[in-house]
């Protein structure tokens, strides 16, 4: 899978849950028929930004993307919709390449060395991502929720 693929995967599924979250709230507030969809769409919503954020952080370390773009890139998933806007923005400019860099280069970070390894292992990358989500919705759950 690419990185334009995997952004794009991520962009539209964090908006579908955004989607989802917005259904609940106007059956919470508008119809008053159930709190459900709330806490259900709610924690979705929650476990696919933090992915969507860790994802973007990656693309964005592996893509070499201005820490300006980065900012631009996680703070899309703010409002309702925006990644998928933002991945357009990206894919227009030519910020996602069709392929990952997986070599390290001279001059690299060690953030571009961690995410280098990553992509080589692709399985413990996918584990360290699944970890990753899990501890940052756990450590988001004991704060509470952002309304409350």
């Amino acid at each position: 899978m690419t990185p334009l693929l995997v952004f794009r995967r991520a962009a539209i599924a964090e908006a579908v849950t955004w989607g989802l979250l917005l259904f609940g709230m106007f059956l919470k507030h508008v119809t008053h028929t159930t709190e459900l969809a709330v806490r259900v769409f709610g924690m979705l919503h929650g476990v696919v930004f933090i992915a969507f954020c860790l994802i973007t952080l990656l693309v964005a370390v592996d893509q070499k993307w201005s820490r300006g773009r980065l900012v631009l890139g996680l703070a899309s998933a703010v409002p309702p919709f925006a990644t998928v806007a933002f991945d357009r923005y990206a894919e227009r400019r030519g910020l996602l390449d069709d392929h990952w860099h997986t070599s390290p280069q001279t001059n690299e970070t060690a953030a571009e060395h961690v995410v280098c390894w990553l992509l080589r292992h692709r399985v413990a990358a996918i584990a360290s991502l699944g970890a990753a989500v899990a501890v940052l919705t756990t450590g988001a759950l004991l704060v509470g929720p952002p309304a409350g």
